[in-house]
């Protein structure tokens, strides 16, 4: 009888799979679309795109703007207007109240400190000589003080509708009606309602801050009571 050769294995690639998970207990899983090499990443993601836009179906979120298109201006840039505006005015009305406050007191004031004479009677002054021209020119600085201010956020902006705060940091005032204009009227009532509510402790935040949570203007109430809202300066 002829012996038959042995055998031999079928080549890989070739016969039937075998059965089992192979050596060491891992099985492969197959490739899910859209992960792993290549592509490296979920579905619609391209790496390497400018900007690295937003997914497709998803919505953009736009900047506020007006009711004419200009873009609001934002908080910090309105509060930084205010600080520079601020401190204008409060500089200014320093520079006349120092020197009516020197007067006063070397004036109306001298009796109150000077050392009467030891000789001769001691006359003691009458307070109201000093307390009613002391609230008199108190009362004069208030009127100066008011009246720089009427000029400054009236007056002044009348024509561009910007103080010197607002023109650095590149904001305006604009009518809330597109097809408004910025005039005296509704700046002196913005300028009327910001006065009035720093008159009433808590009143003059609460209008600043007002714009936090107003929509979807971001106005503050002086801006609510004027019809106004400020925006960016085009570039």
């Amino acid at each position: 009888m002829t012996q038959q050769p042995p055998a031999m294995p079928p080549p890989p690639g070739q016969g039937r799979p075998p059965s089992g998970p192979p050596p060491g207990g891992f099985m492969p899983q197959p490739r899910q679309p859209g992960y792993g090499p290549p592509g490296y990443g979920p579905p619609g993601y391209a790496p390497g795109r400018p900007g690295y836009g937003p997914m497709p179906g998803y919505p953009v979120a736009s900047p506020p703007v007006s009711p004419s298109g200009q873009p609001l201006a934002s908080f910090g840039d309105r509060l930084l207007a205010y600080l520079i505006d601020a401190a204008i005015l409060g500089g200014t009305v320093l520079v006349l109240a120092i020197p009516a406050f020197v007067v006063f007191f070397s004036t109306v004031g001298a009796d109150f400190f000077t050392v009467p004479d030891q000789d001769g009677p001691v006359v003691e002054p009458d307070p109201f000589d000093f307390l009613v021209p002391f609230l008199l020119l108190e009362a004069a600085l208030l009127v100066v003080g008011f009246a720089l201010q009427y000029l400054y956020q009236v007056e002044l902006p009348r024509r561009t509708g910007q103080t010197v705060g607002k023109r650095v940091m590149k904001i305006k005032i604009i009518p809330l009606a597109p097809a408004g204009s910025i005039g005296r009227a509704p700046l002196a009532r913005r300028f009327l309602v910001q006065a009035g509510s720093g008159l009433v402790p808590g009143l003059g935040y609460v209008d600043g801050l007002w714009q936090l949570w107003d929509k979807p203007y971001q106005q503050c109430l002086h801006d609510k009571f004027a019809k106004t809202v400020v925006v960016k300066v085009p570039a």
